[in-house]
């Protein structure tokens, strides 16, 4: 090609269309929220809620006790009164971490505005609130039942496998990293967005691996979703932007994803940050 050939675009004052065109933009996130204390309308009245504080005074100790790695401290709220229950809900408020689980019963783990503070509400089979749990752990209940399911990775070879030629082999890497995660306890992760996966392949995974009974879904920075699979340590991790488009697909070896997992120091600044929560509601104990 000469250069006398090459596609010439000219710019400047009088190269544009003369009809105005209407400019578009990408959404903006949506606003964060954040923690604002519940008002009090009478402070007297909610002094007198015995069963709250004890509630809260078994969160405050603990807080104080609790080791990360450890098992949860978990305390029963069931017999709360309805006035107790709504104040401890005042008071520790929703965070960003909720945790569905339908494995031989229904419940919800909601994280509290305090890290490593969850609640837990067990339902039975019409859909009823059978139990009420406050726990204090890096991670709650429901999400250690993951680690319990039983079904080995199937690595077989189907009968028909063109269209699951690159799917195969993630799950003979799967098998391997398990094995090695059950010795030293290393996590490992296939990114599946680097991946020349068509969508018969990622459903193919999805078949071998199966269900399990844990949903996790995170609202941090944009959000993010974890699944456990049915075979033990094996997690389905997507990310996804503020705008709600999905940036990262993955496949997790771990007993439960670092999304969920509240780090010590977060526990530290939780048991700090409980006595500025609790000071307008029962200064006398602050």
């Amino acid at each position: 090609m000469s250069i006398t050939e090459i596609p010439v675009r000219v710019a400047g004052p009088g190269s544009q269309p003369d009809e105005e065109q209407e400019l578009s933009y990408i959404d903006m996130p949506g606003r964060m929220e954040a923690y604002s204390p519940p008002y009090i309308a009478d402070l007297d009245a909610v002094r007198r809620l015995d069963g709250a504080r004890a509630a809260m005074q078994w969160l405050r100790q603990a807080l104080a006790d609790y080791r990360c790695g450890s098992e949860p401290l978990v305390a029963n709220l069931s017999s709360l009164d309805e006035e107790s229950r709504e104040l401890v809900n005042q008071v520790l408020g929703e965070g960003e971490v909720c945790v569905n689980f339908t494995g031989g019963m229904t419940a919800r783990t909601q994280e509290s505005v305090l890290a490593g503070v969850w609640r837990t509400l067990y339902f039975d089979s019409d859909d009823r609130v059978a139990c009420d749990l406050l726990e204090v752990a890096d991670a709650p209940l429901t999400a250690r039942a993951a680690s319990e399911q039983s079904m080995p990775i199937d690595v077989t070879v189907p009968d028909s496998m063109p269209e699951v030629h690159n799917a195969l082999p993630i799950l003979v890497e799967l098998e391997s990293h398990l094995a090695g995660y059950a010795k030293t306890g290393n996590r490992h992760s296939i990114n599946l967005s680097l991946l020349p996966l068509s969508e018969s392949e990622i459903e193919f995974l999805d078949k071998r691996l199966g269900r399990g009974p844990v949903d996790v879904l995170s609202r941090a920075y944009g959000k993010c979703q974890a699944i456990s699979t049915a075979s033990p340590n094996v997690w389905w991790v997507r990310y996804y932007n503020a705008m709600g488009t999905p940036i990262l697909n993955s496949i997790e070896v771990t007993a439960i994803p670092e999304i969920v997992v509240a780090a010590a120091e977060d526990l530290s600044d939780s048991a700090a940050r409980l006595g500025d929560i609790l000071a307008p509601y029962w200064p006398e104990e602050s």
